[in-house]
């Protein structure tokens, strides 16, 4: 017993007195995503109940809203302290959940209605994500997030697999019991309220009371954010990062239903392929989270570790270009996505630790939501300029591909200059966001 501690310690990389923290966070994110994922599949469905070609359009109008969206949530920011601003968040966030369900109650099957959660789902996925990982990147030092955030995904990861499993098995009544839309959501929201009360726990862990004021909150304009990222090469350089990756999972996702489509005959053989992939997207995921996102962070650097998911992506449409079957887009899909979860996303997270509470928390969650869904909106909308420009899709794909390595290896660099700066003086000892200690 005395050895296997110790050992167990050396393969997840997690040190005495990390362990309470660690499960707190991974429980919130567990919880998080289990609200989310309990819905995504309602909101695929609501999302082409009247074919999928309304989809370009209501990617458009989920941009509209981010525009809309982000600078109430700066002046949210700017107002409150994070101690109240990062639960009011969710609480908000289950309180519109609340609505739907007496709305689609009172009107159920209505398109319009299903539109409108449509876009407010896509809303909500990355507003309390982003929120998420801010709150992780004050409360956790980097060289502890380089060991752990991967660790922390992984609760995420579980989280969103027992949430698409959850809504799988009560949509079509394997247990006897068969939910409907508002249903679902009224479970979306206990999951919200249990991510929130993990919330707080994590919180008293590292002693932000109530009383006492941290020792600096965002400042009181809602536009420091954007001023941020004005003034910021590293800042614009983390939003083309951000753009070109929403940008070439698009392009990757629309190849994805031209290749199935043309593999498969029928409905039932594309949903199992769809599975299928998803499936091993998971497996992938989880072990690397467990084993290897923190030795690959050590190893490589948030630099090196920055160029792994463009040069894989880069790779993967020439592969697709020559090769265009199911195999080679379950080899490119898998390994892409189940890297970006398990090694990019904890790397991009990392990238704000050494910032402060502005960049965090205005700044961060803008380059999350709104320029994210200017990707998204890019990339679906390019193959329509592209056939009006009698350009192929596969030569813009590599192209995007090939300035996402371009902006990528610029980025690293950036880093690499932040890393060998001087470090600022330790926090006092008045600070109430205390790190864990090693």
């Amino acid at each position: 017993m005395t050895t296997s501690r110790p050992f167990l310690q050396r393969l997840v990389l997690v040190r005495p007195g990390e362990g309470r923290a660690l499960l707190w966070a991974a429980a919130y994110f567990f919880f998080l995503l289990l609200s989310y994922y309990l819905l995504r599949p309602v909101r695929e469905a609501m999302g082409i109940a009247k074919g999928a070609d309304k989809l370009p359009w209501l990617m458009s109008l989920t941009l509209l809203v981010m525009l809309v969206a982000n600078p109430l949530y700066a002046r949210l920011v700017s107002r409150w302290p994070r101690r109240r601003f990062i639960p009011a968040v969710s609480h908000f966030f289950a309180a519109n959940l609340l609505v739907f369900v007496g709305l689609m109650t009172a009107w159920p099957g209505a398109v319009w209605l299903g539109y409108a959660f449509y876009v407010w789902l896509s809303v909500f996925n990355l507003f309390v994500v982003s929120v998420f990982w801010s709150l992780m990147s004050d409360v956790f030092r980097e060289e502890q997030g380089r060991r752990l955030f991967g660790l922390i995904s992984m609760g995420g990861t579980l989280g969103a697999v027992a949430g698409a499993a959850l809504t799988d098995a009560l949509s079509r009544g394997s247990w006897g019991v068969q939910l409907g839309p508002a249903a679902l959501m009224g479970l979306s929201v206990l999951a919200l309220e249990l991510a929130v009360a993990c919330m707080g726990a994590l919180r008293r862990h590292f002693g932000v009371s109530e009383q006492a004021q941290p020792e600096r909150e965002p400042g009181p304009s809602a536009l420091e954010g954007w001023r941020a990222i004005a003034g910021s090469r590293y800042l614009q350089a983390l939003c083309g990062y951000m753009l070109l990756y929403a940008l070439t999972s698009t392009f990757l996702y629309l190849s994805q239903g031209e290749i199935v489509a043309h593999s498969f005959a029928s409905g039932a053989e594309r949903t199992a392929a769809f599975a299928r992939l998803d499936l091993w997207v998971n497996v992938l995921t989880l072990a690397t989270q467990l084993f290897l996102t923190g030795r690959l962070l050590r190893w490589l650097g948030v630099s090196g570790v920055l160029l792994v998911l463009p040069t894989l992506t880069l790779a993967g449409f020439g592969a697709l270009a020559l090769w265009p079957t199911f195999a080679v887009l379950a080899a490119v899909q898998v390994l892409r996505r189940g890297l970006h979860y398990a090694v990019d996303r904890p790397a991009r997270e990392l990238l704000y630790i050494p910032l402060g509470p502005e960049e965090r928390y205005k700044s961060k969650p803008f380059i999350d939501t709104f320029v994210y869904r200017v990707g998204d909106v890019l990339g679906v909308w390019a193959p329509t300029l592209m056939s009006l420009l009698a350009l192929p899709v596969s030569a813009a794909a590599l192209g995007f591909a090939g300035l996402w390595l371009w902006n990528g290896h610029g980025l690293g660099r950036l880093v690499s200059r932040r890393a060998a700066a001087p470090e600022p003086p330790p926090p006092t000892a008045s600070s109430t966001v205390s790190h864990v200690r090693s």
